[in-house]
C-alpha cells in the first residue's frame, strides 16, 4: 500500500510536517509496511513559509527588521532545501498580529519590515521569491516594502514620503535609481487567495480596511491615496492596477508588487503545488490513497485552501482522499464534488478548543488508526 500523507498545519497547534508525522504514526500502528511519503503542504496564507521550508529541507533565517509601527524586531524568512528560493510571509514583519488592538492603524503602518527580509535574501544571492501576504497589519500599496529595496516616493516638493497609507496621496514621483541591482534579475511570484481589486468598494481599503482599525472615515481616505497611487502608476509605468484581479491583497501590496517587481499574482494553493511538484509526484508513484488535513473544514475549504487543491488533482487520478480536521462545518458537497471522498473531525468527545489544540498530535494518530484499520480490511 502507498499512501501519500500531505496535510496543512493546524494553525496555532502542530504545523505540517509533525500533522504528517502523526497521521503516519496512526497508518503504521496498523500495518508498518505501509510505503508513505510526507509532503507538508499550504495554500500560500500564513505557516506557508516554514511548510516549504520542511517540504524542501531548507533553513529558516532570522534577520534583524521592524515591526508595522517601525520598531526593531527579529524576523524570519525561508530558504528552500535547494538554496534557490526564498519564502517571505508579510504577516512576519507586517502582520496585524504584532500589534495590539489598539496599535492598529493604517494610516501609518508600514510594509517596510518584509522589504528588509526581502533585501537581505536578494544581498544573500536568491533571485526567486515566494511572497506570501496573508494577515498584513498595512494598507500602503506595498510602498514600504518597496523602499527598503531602493526605491523613492517623492512629493511635489521633492520629500521622500513618509511610512504609512496616508501619505500616498502626496506621491508625486517614482524614482528607481537607487533600486538594489540585485532586482533586475529576481522574480517574484505572489501567493494570493483573494480576488479584491486595488480600490473602489471591493478594493483593498474598503474590504479589509477595518479589520486594520480603519475608522469609515479612514477607509475613503485610504481609498483615495490608493487611487492617486494608481494614477501615479499608470502614468510614470503604463500599467492600470486600479480594477486589476487581486491587486488588493494585503492593502494593495499586491498591486504594488505587480506593478514596480513585475510579480506574478498566482492563487496560493497552485502556486505551492507547482512548487513542490505535486502532480509529477502523484503521476509517478500512484498512491492508493491520500491523506491530507487542516485545523477546520467548511463551505470555504473548496475555495483553494489544501483540501480542495489535493482533491482536484487527486480526482483525475481516481485517488481517494481523506481529511483529518479539527472541525467538520457546514455542507461539504463542493468538496464532495472536487473529489473528497471523506472528511473525519480528530475529537473523540466532548472537549474544549483548547484541550483539542494541546491535544493535536495524538488525536490525528489515534483517528488515523482508526480510519485506516476500516480501509485495511480485506
Amino acid at each position: 500500500m502507498k499512501i501519500l500523507i500531505a496535510p496543512d498545519s493546524f494553525k496555532g497547534s502542530l504545523d505540517a510536517l509533525n500533522t504528517a508525522k502523526s497521521i503516519e504514526k496512526g497508518i503504521l500502528t496498523v500495518d508498518d509496511t505501509v510505503q508513505s511519503t510526507l509532503l507538508p503542504m499550504a495554500d500560500g496564507g500564513e505557516g506557508t513559509m516554514i511548510n516549504l521550508v520542511q517540504a524542501t529541507e531548507g533553513d529558516v533565517v532570522s534577520v534583524q527588521s521592524i515591526d508595522p509601527l517601525g520598531r526593531p524586531m527579529m524576523a524570519e524568512y525561508g530558504i528552500t532545501g535547494d538554496g534557490k528560493t526564498a519564502i517571505v510571509e508579510l504577516a512576519t514583519s507586517s502582520g496585524i498580529d504584532l500589534l495590539k488592538i489598539e496599535e492598529l492603524n493604517p494610516l501609518i503602518t508600514t510594509s517596510f519590515g518584509s522589504g528588509l527580509l526581502i533585501k537581505h535574501a536578494l544581498e544573500s544571492g536568491i533571485k526567486h521569491f515566494i511572497i506570501c501576504l496573508g494577515g498584513s497589519a498595512t494598507n500602503d500599496a506595498g510602498v514600504g516594502l518597496l523602499q527598503a529595496l531602493g526605491y523613492q516616493f517623492f512629493d511635489d516638493k521633492g520629500h521622500e514620503l513618509l511610512y504609512g497609507g496616508q501619505y500616498l496621496n502626496d506621491l508625486s514621483t517614482i524614482d528607481d535609481s537607487q533600486v538594489l541591482p540585485q532586482l533586475k534579475d529576481a522574480h517574484f511570484e505572489i501567493a494570493c487567495d483573494v480576488k479584491n481589486p486595488f480600490i473602489g468598494e471591493q478594493g483593498a481599503s474598503y474590504i479589509f480596511g477595518p479589520q486594520k482599525g480603519a475608522t469609515p472615515e479612514m477607509v475613503k481616505q485610504l481609498d483615495q491615496s490608493l487611487e492617486h497611487f494608481a494614477n501615479i502608476i499608470k502614468k510614470e509605468k503604463g500599467i492600470a492596477i486600479h480594477q486589476l484581479e487581486g491587486a488588493g491583497a494585503a492593502g494593495g501590496a499586491a498591486g504594488g508588487m505587480i506593478a514596480l517587481l513585475n510579480a506574478a499574482l498566482k492563487q496560493g494553493i497552485e502556486l505551492v503545488s507547482d512548487f513542490v511538484n505535486l502532480k509529477t509526484l502523484i503521476e509517478n508513484e500512484q498512491f492508493d490513497y491520500i491523506f491530507t488535513g487542516e485545523g477546520k473544514v467548511d463551505g470555504q475549504t473548496a475555495g483553494g485552501k489544501v483540501i480542495s487543491g489535493l482533491c482536484q488533482l487527486a480526482s483525475k487520478y481516481q485517488i481517494p482522499v481523506i481529511a483529518l480536521v479539527g472541525g467538520v462545518e457546514k455542507d461539504l458537497h463542493k468538496l464532495y464534488e472536487q473529489g473528497l471522498t471523506a472528511a473525519f473531525s480528530i475529537t473523540n468527545g466532548p472537549m474544549t478548543l483548547d484541550k483539542a489544540m494541546t491535544e493535536t498530535e495524538i488525536l490525528l494518530e489515534q483517528q488515523a488508526e482508526q480510519i485506516y484499520r476500516i480501509l485495511s480490511i480485506k
